[in-house]
């Protein structure tokens, strides 16, 4: 069974969100339609909204308890249920096709109103204080009736909560379920559902999305059909992910994926959002990830992780990229070469020799960069707020190194050729910080920042209005991504 892309409408009005099911027809295969959202006068007249909208639609009304808007009484809840499925048509296409009824609520003559004209019901679990565990337990409960649809929707606390869902899931192949782990721990549950075998997968409209925190976790179907392409993702597709914390900003996905697409490679690659490479780690060996990008803050403490790792990356003492093999995991860094690829091309220049370049940070990224330029023949003075990490970066290039304070202005000043920040200071959400604040830009430098969401930070649009040459991170990733995904796939990337 083909897992179906659901749109959540919680739009106001009726007219909007009827506007939202003909903006997202094309990547959509339902509707959800969340009654509780509705204002006061369009609850009721929302009985019409399948017939309107002409695709089968799931009537719900969520109550405040369950992540819904619904604060009213019961009684009033199970009536406005009701009147969903009154006048039902002989045309089912004119009926809700399926209506979400909680575990609690006992009403037989909606069950039975329900089945009378072949609307499906979901029994559904929405637990937002935690983990659900035993799971196919849970989902045998849920199903009454054989010819009802188990959901199980909850906040996990980490990722290894996740892990044990896919593990769980593996047992209710003879189910028909719906399992959703919620928030950006829960990202990898949606977008694949088709692996863990949920029926529905639920998405959002991007407006929704950006006018929200999205606790839910919730992507937009265009992003979950053009970046993630979920209606081809089968038992034969290869995952592969990026793992690091917070990773909101990383456009990794998009990289990789496109790349499959082109080649009409069986493989996607998620966002896997954890607190430790261990979890990571814990749930790639679960769900079958063979191939992964590491990012902050994991670049070193993944190494301890690793049973080999290339050259490089023990010179670097970092690594972004591991690879499962029969024997564990093993270890490259693609960061150094990547920023060798895109500085050369920032700077219009075959190697380093000339620059006197300041390395802001002394984390994963700093360590590549510090390595590639090294190799590029660059002089260098390395600046981070704990002295001791920039103490120990240096001394590994013999380069120089100074606390990041106003009073090593002098220093950055002789090492202002190139300054280069590789922190995430300054990344989104938190746009305003700007890691060299103190220092004044004289217009002189080329700067160039690893962040490239925001497209410009803080730190870049003072260097740029100074009048220095600027470059943010982007292609230092696209070319440290292609060499990813040459490990991966075996094949280069059709740039």
């Amino acid at each position: 069974m083909r897992t179906k892309v659901c749109l959540v409408l919680t739009a106001p009005t009726l007219k909007e969100n009827l506007a939202l099911v003909e903006l997202y027809r094309h990547w959509i295969d339902i509707a959800e339609l969340r009654v509780d959202c509705l204002c006061h006068e369009d609850r009721l007249e929302f009985r019409q909204f399948p017939e309107q909208a002409n695709i089968p639609c799931i009537l719900t009304v969520r109550r405040k308890s369950d992540g819904g808007q619904y604060v009213e009484g019961e009684g009033a809840r199970i009536a406005l249920l009701a009147r969903g499925l009154a006048f039902a048509d002989i045309n089912p296409k004119k009926n809700f096709a399926y209506i979400d009824l909680e575990e609690d609520l006992q009403v037989p003559s909606l069950e039975e109103a329900a089945r009378a004209f072949n609307t499906r019901i979901i029994r559904s679990v929405h637990n937002l204080k935690g983990p659900e565990t035993d799971i196919l337990n849970r989902v045998q409960k849920l199903r009454r009736t054989k010819d009802e649809i188990a959901k199980i929707a909850f906040v996990p606390r980490n990722l290894s909560d996740v892990t044990r869902l896919f593990h769980e899931a593996k047992s209710c192949s003879s189910e028909e379920f719906i399992l959703i782990a919620m928030g950006q721990y829960g990202l990898p549950s949606r977008i694949l559902a088709p692996l863990i075998g949920s029926s529905i997968c639920y998405t959002s409209s991007e407006q929704e999305i950006r006018s929200s925190d999205n606790p839910m976790g919730h992507l937009d179907p265009i992003t979950m059909n053009e970046i993630y392409a979920i209606r081809s993702i089968n038992e034969r597709t290869r995952v592969f992910g990026v793992t690091g914390s917070p990773l909101l900003a990383t456009s990794s996905p998009l990289i990789h994926n496109k790349g499959y697409r082109t080649q009409a490679i069986n493989a996607v690659y998620i966002p896997i959002k954890s607190d430790s490479i261990e979890e990571s780690i814990e749930f790639a060996e679960e769900t079958g990830i063979t191939g992964i990008s590491v990012t902050f803050p994991f670049k070193e403490t993944v190494l301890p992780n690793l049973s080999e790792i290339s050259a490089e990356t023990g010179e670097i003492g970092a690594c972004n990229t591991i690879m499962r093999t029969g024997h564990g995991w093993n270890g490259y860094n693609t960061d150094g070469p990547g920023f060798e690829r895109a500085i050369l091309a920032f700077l219009g220049t075959r190697d380093l020799r000339k620059f006197h370049v300041s390395i802001i940070g002394a984390g994963g990224a700093a360590r590549a960069i510090a390595h590639a330029v090294k190799a590029l023949r660059g002089k260098a003075c390395v600046f981070n707020r704990t002295t001791d990490k920039a103490y120990e970066l240096a001394r590994q290039y013999n380069f120089k190194w100074a606390p990041l304070e106003m009073g090593s202005t002098t220093l950055i000043e002789k090492y202002s050729d190139l300054i280069i920040q590789t922190t995430s200071v300054g990344m989104s959400p938190n746009t305003e910080q700007d890691p060299l604040d103190f220092y004044v830009f004289d217009g002189h430098e080329a700067v160039y920042d690893v962040i490239y969401k925001p497209e410009k930070t803080r730190f870049l649009k003072r260097a740029e209005k100074a009048g220095c040459r600027v470059c943010n991170g982007y292609t230092m990733l696209l070319y440290q991504a292609f060499m990813q995904y040459k490990l991966f796939t075996g094949v280069d990337y059709a740039e």
